[in-house]
C-alpha cells in the first residue's frame, strides 16, 4: 500500500513510495551514448562546435582528444616504419662532442651496421645519435630518426633520411622496440638509461625475445655493471641470469657477431 496522508510506515516492512512528483521538468540531453541532465546540459551541439571556427579551442587539450592524437601517432609511426629492412637502434648522449672518441665510435658503428645490411635507428638528435646516423648515411644505408618534442633540444639531425617527431615518449619507445632487431647503447645520460632498462625489462619478462642489448664502452659501463652484480644481484633484487640479458664490448666486430647470432626477420610479433 502506498503511504498517503497520515499513513506511516510502522517498521514492519519496507516503506513503499509512489512515483515522485516532478514539479519542474529538468533539462535533459543525449550526447552520443551519454545522458546529460540539469547543470550538465550545454547550450551547443557537437556539429555546431565542429563548424564554429570562432569557438573556444580548449577541446584540443582534453583527455578524450589526446586519445585520438595518441592513436594518430601510432598510425603514422606504423605506416612510416612498416617496410623498414632489419634495423638496429643506437642510443647515446645528445651531449657527446663531435670531436670526442665516443662520437667517432658512433660513426663507426653506424657505418658498420649499414654495411652489414641494417637500417640504423636513433633518437634523431645531436651527439651520439647524430654520429650513428652520420655513419649510416656515409655508408649509403638507411638512416632513421625518431625524435621527441622537448623544450631544450634541437630537432632531427641533418643525417636522418627518414624522420618522425613524436609528442609522446611511450609511442616513440614502441617504435624503437617494434622495428629494431636489437639495441646498441653508447655512453649516455638519463634518456639512454631509460631506453636501456626498459629494453632489459622487456627481455627479462619475455615481452620481446631474441633481442640483444649491447653496451658499447667497457670503461663507461663498467661501474653500472659492477653495481648490478654486487648490489642488485647480491642483495637478491635480481637474479644472476639477468646479467646475461646484455653484452658489454669495445669491439664493433663483437657487435655485429652478437646481432647476427640473434637476428630474426623484421615483423616478427613481439
Amino acid at each position: 500500500m502506498t503511504a498517503t496522508g497520515d499513513d506511516r510506515n510502522d517498521g514492519s516492512g519496507p516503506e513503499e513510495f509512489g512515483a515522485p512528483e516532478r514539479k519542474t521538468p529538468w533539462p535533459e540531453k543525449q550526447k552520443g551514448p551519454v545522458l546529460l541532465r540539469r547543470d550538465q546540459v550545454g547550450t551547443s551541439t557537437t556539429d555546431q562546435r565542429l563548424l564554429d571556427t570562432t569557438g573556444p579551442t580548449d577541446w584540443l587539450h582534453t583527455d578524450p582528444w589526446r586519445v585520438w592524437r595518441i592513436t594518430s601517432e601510432f598510425v603514422e609511426g606504423f605506416g612510416a616504419l612498416a617496410e623498414l629492412p632489419a634495423a638496429i637502434s643506437v642510443f647515446g648522449s645528445a651531449r657527446t662532442p663531435v670531436d670526442s672518441p665516443e662520437y667517432a665510435a658512433g660513426v663507426a658503428i653506424g657505418r658498420a651496421l649499414s654495411e652489414a645490411g641494417y637500417a640504423v635507428i636513433t633518437g634523431g638528435g645531436p651527439g651520439a645519435m647524430e654520429a650513428a646516423n652520420r655513419g649510416a648515411s656515409d655508408a649509403g644505408g638507411l638512416s632513421v630518426g625518431l625524435g621527441i618534442e622537448l623544450p631544450f633540444e634541437q630537432g632531427l639531425n641533418e643525417f636522418v633520411d627518414l624522420g618522425l617527431n613524436f609528442r609522446y615518449f611511450f609511442v616513440r619507445k614502441t617504435m624503437f622496440v617494434k622495428y629494431s632487431q636489437g639495441f646498441v647503447v653508447l655512453p649516455g645520460g638519463l634518456g639512454t638509461l631509460d631506453e636501456l632498462f626498459e629494453a632489459l625489462t622487456l627481455v627479462q619478462t619475455k615481452k620481446v625475445t631474441r633481442f640483444p642489448v649491447i653496451l658499447f664502452g667497457t670503461a663507461y659501463w663498467g661501474g653500472l655493471v659492477d653495481w648490478l652484480k654486487n648490489t642488485l644481484v647480491s642483495q637478491g633484487k635480481a637474479s644472476p641470469q639477468d646479467l646475461e640479458l646484455f653484452h658489454v664490448t669495445d669491439e664493433i666486430g663483437d657487435v655485429l657477431k652478437i646481432l647476427e647470432e640473434s637476428r630474426r626477420p623484421n615483423g616478427t610479433e613481439v
